[in-house]
């Protein structure tokens, strides 16, 4: 394997599970600069040495981009250096983060996390062994690692499952959403396919029975010129209703248009194109039709073409209806950006035609139709006492979402094919954790449980540091009093019993920093109770010899 094909092996183990972009890189990168001259001003203030800066500075680069794919190993690492090196503790609050992340199964991550903090309080007492302060150095221990470590990795081990919840959650209700569109689609099918039946059952055989009659009538000799040329026209207009019954029926049953055969008469084409074919029909009736056409043709969407076309028909039934005889004019204007269709006619020349049949949901239609593919129509008598129908339809829109369908959550289920995923409502969500994936929730539980028992111990540990502390503090000082009535020659015993044992980690190496011991004596060294300086501390020094006080010294010490 070349060197090349090694380095492409290597990244891709570098890179672990995850997907690692350069700019993912270029962004560890810079943290690990930044928690690294941190870290070199740590171990500035704990005066260290060189090559002890350039093993931190070393070690956290190293620990922050091996931090992805090995997060309980860099833990523990960090865990079992930063005792030697101080300038590496602050990458424990990263590298808690990222264990607590990506560590899977909450035995494994309790595991890292327990070994981590055993080698963070061992190796610190290994460290700090010849100061014999064991005690303190694992209460401090505990304190910084439930600070830098625990907390962090609680905190981002909760944020990751609500996170994972959250995504479950969408993806579900995604789901749910499409489902449901498919069962609401099935059932708009069946009731399609019941609707297409009872209009070919009734109206087809109705309209049979009108060409079958119009048929015979147009042959009976008795007829005039004139009628028969009505009756013509009566026989093709229910002929034309049965083509396009028989299409309605096929797009209801099937959403596609039904075949037509061959040696049956096609069709009027309904669209704007068919207009024309419906104006000269009525104008072959005796009705007086004009239509004109202005402006530019251009091409509409399917669903605006046919709204045109149903438009003109509409309006014209109408005025057969409630206005005989009256002139009608028909107009379509190819605006700039939309197409006009004005239908208008007169008031009715003579009485009307007898009872009319009608739904009285004609219009309505048009408007909901217009709507449908963004358009409108308006609908109203004119001065003169006629009445007229304008539609505006847009060119190119397509139909409405008429498929959307809110969902549970508040949401619109998208139709089948759109590229955008819905929008998903996070509040809705948030309230759907509350009663729903109980199995899933428990993690989250999980999380909040060792949160809260993390957090009392929290405040144990301070507590119980606190007390140290003080009890600390109190032997480590005495009064100028307490100093003046010791007399050198009593014995160790007595002087003993009136001062403070002095097991404090405030006089850690105070006995040697005055003036020279006597030697073969023990000494004890004690703070002054009254010194108020900020930069030296008085030190009361106090050495012993075969039993006896041999030597006692009050000097200053730098803190």
């Amino acid at each position: 394997m070349d060197a090349t094909a090694r380095m492409r092996a290597g990244w891709v183990w570098l890179t672990g599970p995850e997907p690692w972009t350069r700019r993912m890189l270029a962004g560890d990168l810079v943290l690990a600069g930044v928690l690294a001259l941190l870290g070199l001003g740590v171990e500035e203030l704990d005066n260290g040495s060189v090559q002890r800066m350039l093993g931190s500075a070393v070690a956290v680069v190293l620990l922050t981009l091996l931090r992805r794919r090995l997060p309980a190993a860099t833990l523990l690492v960090a865990a079992a250096v930063s005792p030697f090196l101080p300038g590496s503790l602050l990458i424990m609050i990263l590298l808690g983060w990222s264990a607590g992340r990506r560590i899977v199964g909450v035995g494994r991550a309790l595991t890292a996390f327990v070994l981590a903090f055993l080698a963070s309080v061992g190796f610190g007492v290994v460290q700090a062994w010849s100061d014999q302060q064991p005690v303190l150095v694992i209460v401090f221990s505990t304190l910084m690692f439930l600070a830098t470590t625990v907390m962090p990795g609680l905190a981002s081990r909760y944020w990751s499952q609500r996170r994972t919840l959250l995504q479950a959650l969408q993806e579900r209700n995604g789901q749910l959403m499409r489902e449901r569109v498919m069962v609401a689609g099935q059932a708009r099918l069946r009731e399609r396919q019941r609707i297409a039946q009872d209009m070919h059952d009734s109206l087809g055989h109705q309209l049979a029975l009108i060409a079958v009659h119009t048929g015979a009538l147009e042959v009976d000799p008795q007829l005039t010129g004139h009628q028969r040329e009505a009756v013509g026209v009566l026989r093709q207009a229910s002929v034309a209703a049965m083509h396009e019954l028989r299409e309605v029926v096929g797009i209801l049953r099937d959403g596609v248009e039904a075949p037509v055969p061959a040696e049956e008469a096609r069709p009027a084409a309904r669209g704007v194109a068919g207009i024309a074919g419906i104006v000269e029909a009525a104008g072959s009736a005796g009705t007086d039709v004009r239509m004109t056409v202005s402006g530019r043709s251009r091409p509409l969407a399917a669903a605006c073409d046919h709204a045109a076309y149903r438009i003109v028909q509409e309006a014209l039934t109408n005025a057969y209806k409630h206005a005989s005889g009256a002139p009608i004019s028909v107009e379509l204007r190819y605006e700039d950006d939309s197409l006009v269709v004005e239908i208008a006619n007169g008031p009715a020349a003579g009485p009307g035609v007898g009872e009319v049949v009608s739904g009285g949901q004609g219009l309505t239609g048009l408007r909901e139709r217009a709507r449908l593919v963004g358009g409108m129509v308006h609908a109203g008598a004119t001065e003169d006492g006629g009445f007229r129908v304008a539609g505006v339809l847009p060119y190119g829109a397509e139909p409405a979402g008429v498929e959307d369908i809110a969902d549970d959550f508040g949401q619109q289920a998208q139709a089948p094919g759109r590229a955008s995923a819905p929008p998903m409502d996070w509040a809705a969500v948030d309230r759907e954790l509350a009663v729903r994936g109980r199995s899933r929730v428990g993690g989250v539980a999980t999380g909040c449980g060792i949160a809260v028992a993390a957090l009392v111990l929290l405040v144990i540990v301070v507590g119980a540091g606190v007390v140290l502390l003080m009890g600390s503090v109190s032997n480590a000082l005495i009064s100028r009093e307490q100093y003046d009535e010791v007399r050198v020659g009593d014995s160790e015993e007595d002087v003993r019993a009136r001062l403070p044992e002095g097991d404090s980690f405030m006089t850690v190496g105070l006995d040697h920093k005055g003036p020279e011991r006597p030697a073969g004596a023990r000494c004890l060294a004690l703070l002054s109770s009254e010194d108020s300086g900020l930069t030296t501390n008085t030190v009361f020094r106090f050495c012993f010899k075969d039993g006896k006080l041999v030597d006692k010294q009050a000097y200053e010490s730098e803190q």
